[in-house]
């Protein structure tokens, strides 16, 4: 089944990692919630109940590729709406601390009432505009909020050198004819980038991302 939990299972295994049963169930009360008040909320497409696994819980899961070594010890969530893709990697790396961070009153309201529900201790809840941080990150993640090469400028402005970033470019089955470009605009402000595709058989379809780490001497190729 492509819209079931066991397609996040194969999306965190995929990312190397595992989900134990009380992850699990975590994740069936967020997508509860995703379905019952999020879309009602207008957070997702009414369309997106019936893909709410394939297309949000089990994409978000394939982020945790950038980080096959180890679970970072922070992320900065750049536009998470809802908490996509922050919140299903604060329910698979529980001692990482995820900050959601979004410009919208509205869905900063909405996080803070699916937080009090999840009750994840691990989960900071942020407004405001990326482009006015001025701190370092270990880790970022961006999920179609920011334009890619503007992404790419933020990833080699923000991570602290070793830290990583990771950009979701496509859900189509051809690689992005800009993976290139941006694989050379990351390059070029000093960071290796290489872009990974996740197989079909993982999710409900071909997905693509952008890896991206600073201050690494060895090639991600």
């Amino acid at each position: 089944m492509f819209d079931s939990v066991a397609i996040a299972q194969r999306a965190a295994c995929w990312g190397g990692f595992d989900l134990d049963g009380d992850q699990v169930s975590q994740l069936e009360t967020y997508a509860a919630w995703l379905r019952e008040e999020a879309i009602e909320a207008g957070g997702l497409g009414p369309r997106e109940a019936t893909r709410l696994w394939g297309r949000h819980l089990a994409d978000s899961l394939t982020f945790a590729a950038g980080w096959r070594e180890g679970a970072p010890a922070e992320i900065l969530d750049v536009g998470t709406g809802v908490g996509l893709p922050g919140l299903p990697l604060a329910i698979l790396w529980p001692e990482t601390v995820i900050t959601l961070l979004d410009r919208g009153g509205r869905r900063i309201r909405l996080l803070h009432r699916v937080l009090r529900i999840l009750a994840l201790p691990n989960v900071v809840i942020a407004q405001g505009d990326v482009f006015t941080v001025a701190d370092a990150w270990r880790g970022m993640v961006f999920r179609g909020a920011v334009r890619a090469p503007e992404a790419v400028g933020l990833a080699a402005r923000i991570l602290v050198p070793g830290g990583s970033a990771v950009l979701g470019l496509s859900r189509r089955p051809e690689l992005p004819e800009r993976a290139g470009d941006l694989v050379s605009i990351a390059e070029a402000l000093g960071l290796q980038a290489a872009v990974e595709g996740v197989p079909e058989k993982v999710l409900d379809g071909p997905a693509w991302l952008l890896i991206m780490r600073a201050g690494v001497q060895e090639t991600l190729r």
